[in-house]
């Protein structure tokens, strides 16, 4: 019984076995994760343009069904900064910058509530794959300049001038540098204490309760010395209590507006989710299946947005500071619920004197440190063309919007996937001398070819983009050969695949050559490409006994070599590099 709902309700699985040791890992990573995450909600509810309770609304009981429908035992959901951001954008543009607060939040939880229900589709009918079309350089230039515009974002609240919401860095820094004349020193000076310790205690003492510190040093610091009336801007009243269940207003027009934005959250968190949680099952010692996880996350989304919050996903620095505490199950993120829950219909008033530029200074913070030069660094050495998408996606998302920026680096991805399918590698293949193994002439001098044969080895699936490039590498080979063509031996292991165009440009090939008295041989074909090619009538058309394991196979049936005695050093050549 327990088997079949486990499947459904994974906490259930967890929770075999569970003991007090497991049982207060949990407890000790509940409260340390509900220390960091009070503080973290409220600022990010703050970037997303909403009030900051409505941060907690969200870290209440989504973090809960997540925690019975996902499959991560640490992974820690609740509000994030990119999710934040992509609200701002789009909730912002539809109500605009000095728009009803109410109104505002129910685009919001109507958000929400779109996002879950995509989130959950998507894990029904099992389209969890849909998140490898976002590459990770591309996931990396979109994080990075996400990371400029959300912490420059933040200007306004350190700086304590009005500046206008912008998603363009430029429009944001200029704004900033007019209004410099008008800069509160108090509220910098909060704004910079607080980015200093946070950033010290990180590298000092990262396992610290940072974000309480500087919370409570800087509601301390206003109520105490009345800087408030100094013009230090401050959260101000915070309604208690816990939200009643409300479902958001549902209208054909709102719907339309926010669609692109919900596809993008739906995919964009899911993909941020999905990376923190492989890495920390795959340091545990599990699985987590990415369908299943859509499913939690739609679940929590759904939940979360009629309690009146908005978007949430998984994110790293609470995941991370959550298994660090002893986090075993999921049950670490119920108790990080309740505990926010409990804060909720006691503690608000606590909250009255924060001053929204800490609020700020945990955003810069946070976000900041997902500027991703390391990567950078890394695909310039690694792949050129990887990195030119991580840098078009970055400049797009900086120039175009944030929307845009993902969907530019998305495009472009898939447009240079396929062409550079469309010109895959090729090589031709000569004899090693004193053996029966083939190479890659242009990388082994001492490789030589057979007078009147092209053996060709294809590193690609043959489909509609690179039929052309195949027929004229072979028009362009066979015309820097020596001897007149007589038989092509083309190395098929590294076809994978072949689509309709692919067979039919075969046998174009085929057709061709036969008329010239051109044999074709095919070696290593694999089985589910012979079935295609077999079915097409091509393999017919060949001849079985033109299909060989091996190149020297075919080669030796065309000019079968004088008989040498391998060299003991080419004895195990086959596996050599190609």
């Amino acid at each position: 019984m327990l088997g079949p709902l486990s499947r459904h309700l994974p906490l259930l699985g967890q929770l075999r076995g569970y003991d007090g040791t497991a049982f207060k890992g949990d407890v000790a990573a509940g409260l340390t994760t509900a220390i960091m995450l009070i503080p973290q909600g409220m600022a990010y509810a703050m970037l997303a343009g909403l009030d900051p309770i409505i941060g907690l609304y969200a870290s209440t009981l989504p973090l809960v069904v997540y925690a019975l429908f996902g499959t991560s035992r640490q992974l820690a959901v609740g509000p994030v900064a990119m999710v934040s951001l992509l609200v701002a954008s789009g909730v912002g543009a539809i109500v605009g910058p000095d728009g009803d607060p109410l109104v505002y939040a129910g685009y919001a939880a109507l958000l929400a509530l779109m996002v879950g229900v995509m989130q959950l589709l998507m894990g029904v009918v099992r389209l969890g794959f849909l998140v490898k079309f976002l590459s990770h350089p591309v996931i990396a230039g979109f994080t990075s300049a996400a990371a400029l515009i959300i912490g420059l974002s933040q200007l306004k609240h350190v700086l304590g001038v009005n500046i206008a919401s912008s998603h363009y860095v430029h429009e944001i820094i200029l704004s900033a540098i007019e209004k410099a004349g008008e800069i509160q020193p108090i509220t910098l000076g909060i704004a910079v204490a607080s980015v200093v310790t946070l950033t010290v205690l990180k590298k000092v003492a990262p396992r610290f309760p940072r974000f309480l510190l500087v919370v409570v040093g800087g509601t301390l610091a206003v109520w105490g010395l009345g800087l408030d009336s100094q013009g230090v801007a401050i959260v101000g009243s915070v309604p208690d209590g816990f939200p009643g269940p409300r479902l958001p207003s549902l209208s054909l027009d709102a719907v339309t507006q926010l669609l692109p934005v919900a596809v993008t959250i739906s995919l964009v968190g899911f993909m941020e989710s999905i990376s923190v949680a492989k890495n920390f099952a795959r340091q545990n010692g599990y699985e987590v299946d990415a369908d299943q996880e859509l499913k939690g996350l739609g679940f929590a989304n759904i939940v979360g947005s009629v309690f009146q919050g908005y978007p949430v996903t998984g994110g790293f620095s609470r995941t991370a500071v959550n298994a660090q505490a002893g986090a075993v199950t999921g049950m670490a993120s119920v108790i990080t619920g309740v505990v926010v829950a409990l804060t909720l219909v006691f503690l608000t008033p606590l909250f009255y004197f924060l001053p929204k530029a800490v609020l700020a200074a945990i955003i810069m913070t946070a976000v900041f440190g997902l500027i991703d030069v390391k990567e950078a660094r890394h695909l310039w050495h690694v792949s050129r063309s990887d990195l030119a998408m991580m840098g078009l996606t970055f400049v797009a998302t900086l120039t175009l919007g944030i929307e845009q920026g993902i969907l530019v680096g998305v495009a472009a991805s898939l447009v240079w996937f396929v062409w550079s399918t469309s010109k895959p590698h090729v090589a031709v293949l000569g004899r090693l001398p004193g053996s029966t193994v083939y190479r890659n002439v242009d990388r082994y001098d001492q490789a030589q070819c057979t007078p009147g044969v092209l053996a060709l080895r294809i590193d690609a699936p043959l489909f509609f983009a690179n039929t052309l490039f195949l027929k004229r590498t072979l028009q362009e080979l066979e015309g820097q050969m020596d001897h007149p063509l007589r038989h092509l031996v083309l190395d098929a292991k590294g076809i994978g695949s072949v689509d309709a165009s692919g067979d039919g440009v075969l046998h174009e090939i085929i057709d061709e050559y036969r008329s010239r008295g051109v044999q074709v041989w095919f070696a290593g074909m694999r089985g589910p490409v012979r079935d295609v090619l077999r079915r097409s009538g091509l393999l017919a058309k060949v001849g079985e006994e033109h299909l060989v394991h091996r190149v020297h196979e075919a080669v030796d049936a065309i000019a079968p070599p004088p008989r040498l005695e391998l060299a003991p050093d080419l004895k195990v050549a086959v596996g050599g590099e190609a």
